[in-house]
């Protein structure tokens, strides 16, 4: 029988019964044309389906087209745990435009703002934090505590990474909902501008270079490049940065790290237990569940990429969502383990490029989950729900009912 590629053949009834001879050509029967083979459609991350399930497509990547133009996209798509590291710490393919964040510097200018950015991140913005983001989690876990049943995304982890940030940064603790809003309105880590923020720190600027304290933007504003202190526009893109890092990709972590340790009764009794695994809990989270599975970066020169060379101005995307389910590199990828004991995520990037506030990020995590678990001994899924993680470029679960106990 012809296949569905074949072209249809007419045929007709000979003097006799029977086929023809083998080798004998009937006057009357035409030469069989084969239509050239349909090819199948090229692989794309938009394809339907992929942003509810994008795993399928991971695994035919990584196996078969590791490295793939994605017409559809636009993109060319990196899906092997190696190539996406490598690609992430390639000097020459950045954040794409536009932007005046750390990420899109380049050079000396990059190297200075990070050296100075630093240690104020790991030191004296972790106190603000810490007291800042204990208080936040406690009221909103004693809020969702009364309730008979609750959604932990909309009602915690929403607010919480917004609050930790402007706790860090010193703000005032009601700005936390201004700066939620913006989030929701399109500030993220990489823009690092919103059309209101440059008038709302512009105050508090001036008020941290006349009187600077200890908290991260008092650290901000003393700091000097080459012995002159850093500009107004530099230090709200440094902030703008963070602020927009407190907003939905660090939502959407927090609720796939509660989502996985919920669907773990065991792991989440042994974190009860000891609070000192959190933050092995908290990594292993992010390698099986990034909140941005699709990093993209441009090409600011020619330049190879798993051995295929690119050209200048080439669109690559990441598939950190892949390659932290890589088998190459990860036993059992699919398996949700706080004990795997090199997790290697690549959720906030790698090398000179990795995200500054990995650090609050994870603090706010871990302080959040301490306040649940202080306030709701018993927290546990509600009856009959199951978390359902979608999206693409932001992904993780956008609704997680509970019951308090």
């Amino acid at each position: 029988m012809a296949g569905p590629d074949a072209t249809p053949v007419a045929v007709r009834p000979g003097p006799g019964a029977g086929e023809p001879p083998t080798g004998l050509r009937v006057p009357w029967e035409e030469p069989r044309r084969t239509a050239p083979r349909r090819r199948l459609p090229a692989p794309s991350l938009l394809s339907p389906g992929v942003a509810r399930d994008p795993y399928p497509l991971y695994r035919l990547l990584r196996e078969e087209l590791p490295v793939v133009r994605d017409e559809v996209f636009g993109a060319w798509l990196v899906s092997r745990y190696a190539d996406v590291r490598a690609a992430l710490t390639r000097p020459r393919l950045v954040a794409p435009p536009p932007g005046r964040t750390l990420t899109h510097m380049e050079g000396a200018t990059h190297r200075a703002h990070r050296a100075l950015v630093e240690p104020g991140l790991r030191d004296r913005a972790v106190a603000a934090l810490a007291a800042g983001t204990s208080r936040t989690a406690y009221v909103l876990a004693r809020r969702v505590a009364v309730r008979h049943e609750a959604d932990l995304v909309a009602e915690f982890c929403q607010w919480l990474p917004a609050a930790a940030v402007v706790a860090a940064l010193g703000l005032p603790r009601e700005d936390a909902a201004r700066v939620h809003a913006w989030c929701r309105d399109g500030l993220t880590h990489l823009g690092g501008r919103h059309r209101d923020l440059d008038a709302f720190l512009r105050p508090h600027l001036a008020r941290r270079r006349a009187h600077p304290g200890e908290d991260l933007l008092s650290v901000l504003c003393a700091a000097e490049v080459d012995g002159r202190p850093l500009s107004d526009e530099s230090v709200t893109g440094l902030v703008g940065s963070l602020l927009g890092g407190g907003g939905e990709a660090t939502a959407l972590a927090l609720a796939a790290f509660l989502a996985n340790l919920l669907d773990h009764p065991r792991q989440l009794a042994l974190v009860r237990e000891r609070p000192e695994l959190i933050p092995a809990a908290w990594t292993e989270s992010l390698r099986r569940d990034p909140p941005t599975p699709v990093v993209l970066r441009r090409a600011v020169r020619p330049v190879a990429v798993a051995g295929l060379p690119l050209p200048a101005g080439a669109t690559v995307a990441c598939l950190v969502g892949s390659a932290g389910r890589d088998p190459a590199r990860f036993a059992d990828p699919d398996r949700y383990d706080l004990f795997r004991t090199d997790p290697g995520s690549l959720a906030h990037g790698a090398g000179r490029h990795a995200c500054l506030g990995a650090e609050l990020v994870s603090r706010t995590a871990e302080y959040g989950l301490r306040a649940l678990l202080d306030a709701l001994p018993g927290l546990h899924w509600a009856p009959g729900f199951r978390p359902a993680p979608q999206g693409l470029l932001a992904r993780g679960p956008r609704t997680l009912l509970v019951r308090p106990g």
